[in-house]
């Protein structure tokens, strides 16, 4: 299984507009990083796989507001909130920007929103789905967080200096890291570069970095920077991106089961529930072997028995059975009565029929017996065939008769 990471470009999207991409395998490791042209980018396969846009850091912006009290992130009217909120803090007519708020936003307390032009984003996004790439999920290159985090980035061919990133509670700064003395400088607002603070420099621009800002750096790949925004917990596709709720629940819901499916953290669980599959297929395997033994052990057991009781039974077929009628012929035999004969069954019934009724007729066929001419109402028939069902015998209407015959009667 590969995904496929595409950075979405800062300027309006065309055919000959060429896209970085990142292929990852499913344990989140680059296979592939290169440019390309939309409709030469390579196909994610593989169940599981999707297609993750970026949204770059140059063409985001990030604010923080306070959601009023009784507004979620489902509520109806959160984009008319977030436009009187924000209002007074951007640079462009709300109606034109696209908004996502953070993941988990509860309201009453600071939540962060990204916000980026909105032509621009569907743009970008249309051109990945006219090369039939369409992007499962959008997320952006750098989000606000903790620990605070530093990164030096090289020019690429959108932008011709080194850049410095700087992430935390704080939100996200862009930052020219070719300036005079420590780049910090320009924002007196930025966190100090503590010594535990993670800085991480593309080999391009390393010596640079710890040559401004006076510490060893931590070289990362821009590949490997993008398959590690892919896996953030941002979504951006909310709003008029996201069809509905339920839309979004199920992107949720998938990226959680991609995730435990293919995700090395969650490799231990993996296997831990595969030998426990394993464990109880193997024993019901070996419950169900030792119970067919038992039935086996059984079933010799009946025929053992039949073959030294009616030694004249040479062919055993139905040991229950065969039995069964040995018996009878052997009661046959010697004028013994059973339950089944005509005798047992009217004595059973007329200690049990009620008074005063008269039978017209009585059958006898296959260890049946008919009686005609009784008038039963249904309280007299369900008391008779409640006495007679514990001296084992079923009893039945049919028409005008009342059959009587043994249970287990074959």
């Amino acid at each position: 299984m590969s995904s496929l990471i595409v950075v979405l470009p800062s300027a309006d999207s065309a055919a000959a507009t060429v896209y970085t991409f990142v292929q990852v395998s499913a344990d989140n490791t680059v296979v592939h990083h290169a440019d390309a042209p939309a409709a030469l980018l390579p196909k994610p396969t593989g169940p599981g796989a999707e297609v993750v846009a970026v949204v770059p850091v140059r063409a985001l912006s990030w604010h923080q507001v306070e959601l009023p009290k009784g507004t979620t992130a489902s509520s109806p009217r959160l984009r008319a909130v977030l436009d009187g909120l924000l209002e007074d803090r951007l640079l462009d007519e709300p109606d034109n920007l696209h908004f996502a708020l953070q993941p988990a936003a509860r309201a009453g307390e600071p939540v962060w929103v990204a916000a980026c032009n909105r032509a621009w984003l569907r743009q970008a996004l249309a051109a990945l789905e006219a090369a039939q790439r369409p992007a499962n999920r959008i997320v952006p290159e750098f989000a606000p967080g903790q620990p605070t985090r530093w990164h030096a980035l090289a020019p690429d061919h959108e932008s011709a200096l080194a850049q410095l990133v700087v992430c935390g509670e704080q939100g996200v700064t862009l930052l020219p890291l070719a300036a005079d003395g420590a780049s910090t400088e320009l924002m007196p607002g930025l966190p100090p570069l503590a010594d535990d603070s993670p800085l991480l420099a593309e080999p391009a621009v390393a010596a640079l970095a710890e040559q401004r800002l006076h510490r060893r750096v931590t070289l990362q790949q821009s590949s490997q920077r993008l398959a590690q925004a892919a896996q953030g917990e941002w979504d951006l596709a909310q709003f008029d991106l996201a069809s509905s709720g339920r839309a979004r629940a199920m992107k949720r819901l998938t990226g959680s089961w991609r995730e435990l499916l293919f995700a090395p953290r969650w490799r231990p669980a993996r296997w831990g529930l595969a030998v426990l599959l394993m464990a109880h297929v193997l024993g019901l395997n070996a419950w169900a072997f030792g119970e067919r033994r038992a039935l086996q052990a059984k079933e010799q057991a009946v025929r053992a028995t039949l073959s030294q009781t009616f030694p004249q039974v040479k062919v055993i077929l139905d040991a229950p059975l065969q039995m069964e009628r040995e018996v009878a012929l052997l009661r046959q035999a010697t004028g013994s009565t059973s339950g089944r004969d005509l005798e047992a069954v009217l004595s059973a019934f007329g200690a049990t029929a009620p008074e005063g009724k008269a039978l017209t007729a009585i059958e006898f066929v296959a260890n049946e017996v008919r009686m005609k001419g009784l008038s039963l109402n249904d309280a007299e028939l369900a008391h008779v065939s409640t006495q007679l069902r514990a001296k084992g015998y079923a009893v039945q209407r049919q028409n005008d008769s009342l059959v009587v015959k043994q249970e287990g009667n074959p």
